[in-house]
Parts: structure tokens; sequence; C-alpha cells
């Protein structure tokens, strides 16, 4: 159980989320917060986040990440996909990728990140919070076997960079989701041609006094 701290941000978790389409369960709530307080008391000793003021990290990690599970929740069902798998790209701290693991049991996540203590502590999250269906992988994104139907990263490359890195990761057929501020217009004109942008969502977070989009990407069928 989270400390009385924490738990005193129940409340306003709950309807953050609900602002962003969100309903979390009690229990949802409860490990949310206490993955809230896992990444407090190692944040300094990994250096996994430059934020450590409970309710800052409340708008800017969890409810920014939060803002991603109804999209994909709505592409999911779109695609009829019941049981999909994620790959989240530069992990860092397991954001969104922790998140989405709480709020969607039916999707497989991975968090890869090139730095051994991150994904050390990803996982550490996983054993903790009990989440089976979540997996932290120290390597470089180049290097994975594994393929998955949802690709997604906050914060971690240009556009350009984040495709093309990522490009073996990606099941054909699959998308890329990049977190971004406000709308990239420059890295979006800088996508080679084989990676086509099919929708640009903006995104309202609270909390939160600054843009936020989601840059929902695919390959381009060839012609």
């Amino acid at each position: 159980m989270p400390a009385p701290e924490l738990r005193s941000l129940g409340p306003a978790l709950e309807q953050g989320a609900a602002v962003l389409g969100v309903a979390l369960s009690p229990p949802q709530v409860e490990r949310l917060l206490e993955y809230l307080e896992l990444l407090g008391k190692w944040g300094r000793v990994y250096n996994l986040s430059a934020l450590h003021e409970p309710q800052q990290m409340l708008s800017h990690h969890l409810l920014d990440s939060l803002a991603l599970v109804a999209p994909l929740r709505r592409h999911l069902a779109q695609r009829g996909l019941a049981d999909a798998s994620l790959l989240d790209v530069g992990a860092g701290a397991g954001l969104p990728g922790v998140v989405v693991a709480l709020c969607c049991p039916e999707v497989r996540v991975c968090c890869v990140d090139a730095v051994g203590k991150k994904a050390a502590f990803v996982q550490q999250v996983a054993l903790s919070l009990k989440l089976t269906g979540l997996r932290g992988v120290h390597a470089r994104v180049e290097d994975l076997e594994q393929r998955f139907d949802i690709v997604t990263a906050r914060a971690f490359a240009s556009l350009a960079d984040f495709t093309r890195c990522s490009d073996r990761a990606l099941e054909p057929g699959g998308v890329w989701v990049a977190m971004k501020g406000r709308p990239p217009d420059d890295e979006l004109a800088a996508l080679p041609r084989a990676v086509e942008v099919f929708h640009v969502e903006q995104l309202l977070v609270p909390g939160l006094d600054a843009q936020r989009c989601l840059v929902w990407m695919r390959r381009r069928a060839a012609v």
C-alpha cells in the first residue's frame, strides 16, 4: 500500500484519468500510486526522472502516460486485437509502458532501454506490482528480434529516427505511436516516404499547461 502522502493523490488520479476517458478501478489506482512510490524511491538513485514532487509526478508522469490509454484501446478495438503486443522504446522508468500494462492487462508490454539500470527498474516494478504482462529489456531497439503490433515512444527521438531504429521491431501491419508535445511539423516533413502519418491526435492532459499530441504512423503500402 502506498504511503499516506501518495494515497491522498488517489482522487486527483481518478478524476484526471476520467477526463482522459479512462475509468480506473480501485486496485488500478492503488497500483499506479505504488508505481509512483517506487519511482520516487529509486528515481534519484537510478537517475530515472528529474521530477520528485508527488503532484508533479502525478501530472507529468502518470496522467501524461494515461493519455495514451483510451486512444490505444480504440485502436485495438478497431483492429479487433484482443491480444496485442506493445514495445515502449527508450522506456526509461517505464513511461508509458508500465501505465499501459497496469490499465490494459490484455496488452503484453516490453519496455526496452539501452541503460541497464532503467530496464532493471522496470523488471522490479513488474515483480512488485505482479504485472505478468510487463517486462524490462536491456538492449538497443535495433537489436531486438521480436516484433510488436504497436511501437511507442515518449520523448525519445525525432520521428524519423524513431521509425528508422524501430522498423525491424514493428510487425507487418503494425503502427507506430509517438507521444509528442506540440505537433512536430518539421519532424513530420522529414519523415521518409516509406512512413505514412495517418492521424495526429491532440491531447489535453489535466494538470499540464503544455501541448500534447499522439502521432500515429504506419509503413506506406507499396503502390
